[in-house]
Parts: structure tokens; C-alpha cells; sequence
């Protein structure tokens, strides 16, 4: 009888496990089940388009028939409990399956690290239907005709989602005429925090460009549903920033569900710990992704963007199909190769591999980020979708 392998989770990691599994396995030697809360891959570092424009809807998301091979099944459903001694994945609907070998890529959840009143009022951008909530508060704050003056959005956060954010708020303004004021918070001295000052100066300079307010060094210390308060402490009043919108991008953890599965995970985070194999402490069960910490030598571990899935999801989906026939599991080593960051229809590019210019943005930095979704997009799907989603990433 053929090992069963179960993959769960619709992203990054997910989806190209799944075609990697698929081209390593050998017939015969396992069956694939994949399970996922959504039936499409998501395109998660384009998804702030869809606060700008939420018709890009179908150039973001893939349908998961597109992806995964006719012999492979696929059961639509939110994970809520992995028994690992008996093997068996449950889904929110009573779902059950059962595996040999299982890959967990259920991403992150937004961090909020204990903010009193941020979780209950701030946006997150996490998902599709995060993206069109924040379009349409944002469109209702700016329509709203009883006001006199602008509407007030705030980003917390300055790292890549919350730069990505803000930039299309901006975009949004600008194309509608909306009465906006954007204010881009960060705790940390610099936006897009600790990083190389080159990049961050680029970013700096667009996002001022679009005119973003910039807010940095006063951590969000408690949040309502009228405002936003800045530090404060023993001595001192926080400062009392009105919103319309609030939106919350400054941080990941682990997703609540793996709370109460039977393998290693960071205490502070609920992220799973996973050998450069993506092994973890259960021999039948891996973790890839924002899921997990993924080794990369002493005290390092790979990190949580994007790029690392994409490099990491083709050793995952082969080791998952080595496992199943006994062979020796492959190491990944995540290989770096750059950064690009959208602000609105500006980009800044920073270290690419190949590149002569360390950082760069104008119409070559704004082509790069186009070229690395539609490469995206054309692998896990067809270059047919690449090419038609490229105008709007």
C-alpha cells in the first residue's frame, strides 16, 4: 500500500511543496492529499493591491486545480486539531484524514503582542477578504460627505507590509481625489527596521514622495476604537493620534491551531521547530514556512518572507516524497537574493543578485517586482496566467 502525505496549507509553502512532491514522487509510492481553508493560492506579498483595487482579485489568486496534478485530492477545510500518535488531521467540518507523512504550512498569524485594544480594532492584512476590508473602510472614510476634514489612516507597523500598505492607501488617495491623510508608524527608529540604511533611505524618500506621514521611535503602547496612543509611561502622557482606519501589520506568530500539536514549538511564538530538512520532532511530521523555524546553522533560522518559501517549498515537497520511499531527506540552505518593495507604483530594489547597482528603483525596480510575480504565478500555474497577471502586480 502507498504511504499517504498530507500537506496543509494554501501559500507559498503549501502550494509549491505540493508541485514539488508531485514531480519527485515516483507511481506508486504515495498519495497526496491537500488541504486548505481556502481553494485557491493566494499571492500574499501582491495582496495590497487589492486595497488600492479589489478587482485584482483574480490576478492574485490561484485556483488549487491549477496546481495540483487530477491524482491528487484535495479537501477544503481550516485545521483544528493534528493527532499525532493516531496520525490524523481534523478539519473545522469533522473532516478527518489520515497520513503517514505531514507537511504543516498553515503560514502565520499577526502578532499583536499583548497591545491592549489593537487586536479588537485594527485591520491585519493576512488574507484576501483582509485586503477588500481595508478598501472599503477606507473608501467609506473618505465618502463619509458629514466631514470636514480629511479621514485619518494608520499603518502601524513600517516593515514590508506596512510600506506596501501604506503606499496603496496612497495610490487610492490619489487616484479618487480621496480626502486621506496617511500616517505610517513605526516603534523602531527607521522604517522597514533593521535593515541596510540604503533601502531604508530609498523608502523613506518614496514613501514622503507619497505623501505618507512618518511616525518613528513610540511604540503603539494601547489602541481604542477612536485613536491610537503613542509611549507614555511613568512620567509622561502617550500621545493621542485620531483614526478613521486603523491598520495593524507589526509582527507574526504562530497560528493558534498548533497550539496543541504534539511536536517542538518556541514557547513565545507557537512556530515549530524544524531541522534544515524541515524534520521535526515527530519523524512523520515536517513544518516549512512562516509555520516554522527552520534551521540555518547555529542560532539562525530562515526568514519568514516569501523567497524563503519559494526556495524552501522544492526540497520540502521532494523530502516528502523521499520520506515515503525511505530515502535520505535533503538539507535547504536559504540563498538571499535581494529584496523589492512596492510603494504604491514606485519600487525600490535592494541587493539583487546579478544587479550592479546595490539599491535602485524607477522603472527598473518597478519591472523587477512585476517579474518576480509573474515568475511566481507561472510556475505554480501556467505562464499564460503569469503574463495576464503582470500589468496589475
Amino acid at each position: 500500500m502507498s504511504s499517504q502525505v498530507v500537506v496543509v496549507g494554501s501559500g507559498y509553502a503549501g502550494a509549491g511543496a505540493v508541485k514539488a512532491f508531485e514531480d519527485e514522487v515516483g507511481e506508486g509510492e504515495a498519495d497526496l492529499t491537500w488541504i486548505s481553508e481556502h481553494d485557491y493560492h493566494l499571492v500574499l506579498h501582491e495582496v495590497h493591491r487589492a486595497i488600492r483595487n479589489p478587482a485584482v482579485e483574480d490576478k492574485i489568486t490561484i485556483p488549487v486545480d491549477e496546481i495540483k496534478s487530477p491524482e491528487s485530492d484535495f479537501v477544503q477545510g481550516r485545521v483544528v486539531d493534528v493527532d499525532t500518535d493516531e496520525r490524523v488531521v481534523e478539519t473545522d467540518d469533522g473532516t478527518t484524514v489520515d497520513y503517514d507523512y505531514l507537511l504543516l504550512a498553515v503560514g502565520s498569524t499577526t502578532a499583536f503582542f499583548g497591545i491592549e485594544g489593537l487586536k479588537e480594532n485594527a485591520h491585519q492584512l493576512k488574507g484576501l477578504d483582509d485586503a477588500k476590508a481595508i478598501h472599503e473602510d477606507v473608501r467609506e472614510a473618505a465618502a463619509d460627505a458629514t466631514r470636514s476634514d480629511p479621514a485619518q489612516v494608520i499603518v502601524g507597523g513600517a516593515g514590508l507590509s506596512g510600506i506596501q500598505t501604506a503606499g496603496e492607501i496612497a495610490e487610492y488617495r490619489d487616484k479618487h481625489r480621496a480626502p486621506l491623510d496617511i500616517k505610517l508608524v513605526e516603534g523602531l527608529d527607521e522604517v522597514f527596521p533593521g535593515n541596510d540604511p540604503q533601502i531604508q533611505g530609498a523608502l523613506r524618500q518614496r514613501l514622503e514622495d507619497a505623501d505618507i506621514d512618518i511616525l518613528t521611535g513610540d511604540f503603539i503602547s494601547e489602541a481604542d476604537e477612536d485613536a491610537v496612543y503613542l509611549g507614555g509611561g511613568e512620567d509622561e502622557e502617550p500621545e493621542e493620534l485620531g483614526y478613521d482606519v486603523l491598520i495593524w501589520t507589526g509582527g507574526i506568530t504562530g497560528q493558534p491551531e498548533l497550539e496543541h500539536v504534539e511536536v517542538d514549538k518556541d514557547d513565545r511564538s507557537n512556530r515549530v521547530h524544524a531541522g534544515s530538512d524541515f524534520a521535526t520532532s515527530d519523524d512523520r511530521v515536517f513544518a516549512i514556512g512562516d509555520t516554522a523555524l527552520v534551521e540555518q546553522g547555529e542560532d539562525d533560522v530562515a526568514p519568514p518572507t516569501a523567497q524563503a518559501a519559494w526556495q524552501a517549498a522544492e526540497v520540502a515537497g521532494a523530502n516528502l516524497a523521499r520520506a515515503a520511499r525511505g530515502a535520505p531527506l535533503r538539507s535547504w540552505t536559504h540563498e538571499d537574493k535581494g529584496t523589492v518593495i512596492s510603494v504604491g507604483e514606485e519600487a525600490v530594489a535592494h541587493d539583487v543578485m546579478g544587479m550592479p547597482i546595490k539599491t535602485f528603483g524607477g522603472k527598473p525596480a518597478k519591472l523587477l517586482k512585476k517579474a518576480i510575480a509573474t515568475r511566481w504565478i507561472a510556475k505554480v500555474s501556467s505562464a499564460s496566467r503569469g503574463v495576464s497577471a503582470f500589468g496589475d502586480m
